[in-house]
């Protein structure tokens, strides 16, 4: 038995059409393909990879996250352990940006257990991609009074069944974001694997939503807003309120779909605002290129910048030019004053600085704001 699909009352279906009308607009205006969209989903990736992680105590900087979607070494402050992890993640979502595009995809538990050996390959005392054979627990403060016990290893099969039976044919009426919740629920409650069943729940999760195959998966995560530490403490108080500390899927799961709805809504007020944050620096920063002389392809430099840091290799291959073109953009938007040098070789990354950074941050003035509780 697994949770089932709860009712939707009116205020879900307000917030749904909400979300439904946010990614609509978004998905148009991605659809003339503007070229800082791949800089942009990248960020987005990396801020998802970031907080999935932080969310089990696996943290990286912001910069580190960006390096690691960009395929760039890390810093040393994240330890190699650290660095496996998240490398295992980074290729796990990949996997999941690709699905929409495999015809042949099903759903199946050999294709959940892949996704959790590459999020946990790192570990192989952890089992990566088998079922526990024992029974498992999720800490608390006490460790006499676990926060949730999961069901007797001996279910595990058959639950996992009736997982995929349902992926495949469950419920197939009900809204994608619906449908996400809860499989990302009954898997984190099944908690199959000795380790990692939260960052493959989200995974899976994610992974709903790409299969409907409407909006980039980097566009529909909530990661990015879960990992961060007010609202972690709330996504594990849904959890366990949802599941009241033991394999219990008899009990109504209404309140994690409106938390889920609720956090999906934030995320795309986010990532809405950074779209006309985006538009708006970007057109600026031509200007500034223009009125210096400067080549156009050289906004791509500022905006990566602008984003967090620059990285020749990135610029290089974002704007199709050889080694020697992106070293001498590099070294003109330096000798303009809109370019700051920081690191040594493989490790020499570029911040905006002059001009660059008083347009960058009139933009962030004039988009930034609160977000709305949409069930307020």
């Amino acid at each position: 038995m697994l949770y089932a699909m709860p009712s939707l009352d009116g205020a879900d279906l307000r917030v749904l059409r909400e979300l439904n009308a946010m990614r609509t607009e978004l998905r148009t205006q991605l659809g003339s393909t503007p070229r800082w969209e791949g800089p942009f989903r990248r960020s987005l990736f990396a801020a998802a990879i970031q907080g999935s992680n932080t969310i089990e105590n696996i943290t990286i900087s912001s910069a580190d996250a960006r390096a690691l979607v960009e395929h760039a070494p890390m810093s040393a402050a994240a330890g190699d352990e650290t660095q496996q992890a998240v490398i295992g993640y980074r290729d796990a979502m990949t996997y999941v940006q690709q699905t929409p595009l495999m015809d042949f995809f099903a759903y199946s538990e050999t294709a959940l257990s892949a996704l959790h050996f590459m999020i946990t390959r790192y570990q192989p005392a952890k089992w990566p991609g088998r079922y526990r054979a024992g029974s498992i627990f999720v800490s608390s403060a006490d460790p006499l009074e676990p926060m949730y016990t999961g069901p007797d290893a001996d279910l595990v099969p058959g639950l996992m069944t009736e997982l995929v039976d349902w992926l495949r044919d469950g419920d197939l009426d009900a809204p994608a974001y619906a449908r996400a919740a809860m499989a990302h629920l009954n898997l984190v409650a099944i908690h199959p694997w000795r380790d990692g069943n939260g960052r493959t729940a989200r995974a899976l999760h994610t992974l709903v939503l790409a299969r409907t195959g409407e909006l980039a998966p980097e566009c529909s995560s909530i990661e990015e807003w879960l990992g961060e530490q007010t609202n972690t403490l709330q996504y594990y108080d849904t959890l366990r309120s949802t599941q009241g500390g033991s394999f219990q899927p008899e009990r109504d799961a209404h309140r994690w779909l409106t938390f889920v709805f609720a956090a999906h809504h934030r995320q795309a007020q986010r990532v809405q605002r950074r779209y006309t944050w985006t538009v708006r620096l970007w057109n600026d920063l031509a200007g500034l290129a223009e009125d210096r002389g400067l080549a156009e392809r050289t906004v791509s430099a500022l905006y990566a910048a602008a984003i967090g840091e620059l990285r020749r290799t990135t610029y290089q291959q974002d704007e199709s030019l050889s080694r020697d073109q992106a070293i001498r953009d590099i070294q003109t938007l330096t000798r303009s004053g809109l370019l700051t040098p920081h690191g040594h070789a493989t490790a020499r990354v570029y911040t905006l600085a002059g001009a660059a950074v008083e347009i960058s941050e009139a933009a962030s003035a004039a988009v930034r704001g609160p977000g709305r509780d949409p069930y307020a």
